[in-house]
């Protein structure tokens, strides 16, 4: 790592830190049960029209849908950053959400499959997206007795990302930066049988062109590729918001068949695509998943 990425980045970063600080006390001041819909009509209503979030994902749903309505891309626009908000809102109160979290029942065969795996001595990897709140399952998970790493992206600013990590380990431990060192920690991790916990729904410029809502969508198969190396399970998860905003179903799908790490990267994104199209509010929307067909507009 370069001596520039060590050191803050001055006064922006400072002035940054300091409006992300105040409004994480502002936040704290609202009880749980208000200050996650709080959080999430903000960013709804307030943030994503101003950093142009509804363009975005307006793009992104007539590109893979073109049959969607506008009524439906409206309600949609809302949904999105609605649970973006109420996900961060989450994250940064683990002391309510840890155990909300925790108390949710695992439904599905996944489960089996996970206990079947640890028994034998093998890892596992809990697939999901930026769908719902990831980080449900993985404490329900950790709650059955299971100790299951996760990967984080070191935030820009560096002192957000000490109250990030910090924030995010309170879900569970061990946790693994992206990098050298971090993979190298989660290789010995998974070498010893532990249980890994990712996302796979960002566009790499290192993944291979799969299919995710009939276009072409770059991913990486570096996870499957652990998987057949290790002989680990591989089981997509997904943490599904309920009505009521707060309360979530957690559920640990059919494990993926080992066959190539082509075949069950497409596979996990038809998973992710099944659940996106029963929650369509529930997924990033935002993510500019599709860059090579549908190139960011100037604004």
């Amino acid at each position: 790592m370069s001596t520039a990425r060590k050191q803050p980045r001055g006064m922006k970063d400072r002035l940054q830190f300091a409006a992300i600080r105040g409004l994480l006390w502002f936040m704290h001041l609202l009880p749980y049960r208000w200050r996650v819909p709080f959080s999430g009509w903000v960013v709804s209503r307030v943030a994503a029209p101003l950093i142009g979030w509804r363009t975005r994902i307006a793009d992104n749903l007539r590109l893979v849908m073109p049959e969607i309505s506008d009524s439906e891309i409206r309600r949609i626009q809302r949904a999105v950053p609605d649970n973006f908000g109420r996900t961060m809102a989450e994250l940064f109160s683990p002391d309510d959400f840890v155990p909300i979290a925790r108390a949710t029942t695992l439904e599905g065969p996944g489960l089996a499959a996970l206990e079947q795996a640890r028994a034998e001595g093998r890892p596992s990897i809990l697939v999901s997206g930026h769908f719902g709140n990831y980080d449900v399952v993985r404490a329900s998970v950790i709650n059955q007795g299971f100790q299951v790493g996760g990967i984080y992206r070191p935030m820009n600013i560096p002192q957000f990302n000490e109250i990030y990590v910090e924030t995010i380990q309170k879900v569970g431990k061990p946790l693994f930066s992206r990098g050298r060192r971090g993979m190298a920690e989660m290789m010995r991790f998974m070498k010893k049988g532990g249980t890994l916990a990712v996302l796979i729904d960002q566009r790499l410029n290192n993944g291979v062109p799969l299919n995710f809502f009939g276009h072409t969508a770059y991913t990486a198969l570096s996870f499957a590729e652990l998987a057949l190396k290790y002989n680990a399970t591989v089981v997509p998860c997904y943490g599904i918001r309920q009505p009521d905003g707060l309360s979530f179903r957690a559920v640990l799908e059919e494990p993926i068949a080992h066959t190539t790490a082509e075949e069950m990267t497409q596979a996990l994104n038809d998973s992710l695509e099944r659940q996106v199209r029963a929650h369509m509010g529930q997924w990033f929307w935002i993510h500019n998943r599709w860059k090579d067909i549908n190139p960011p507009k100037e604004a």
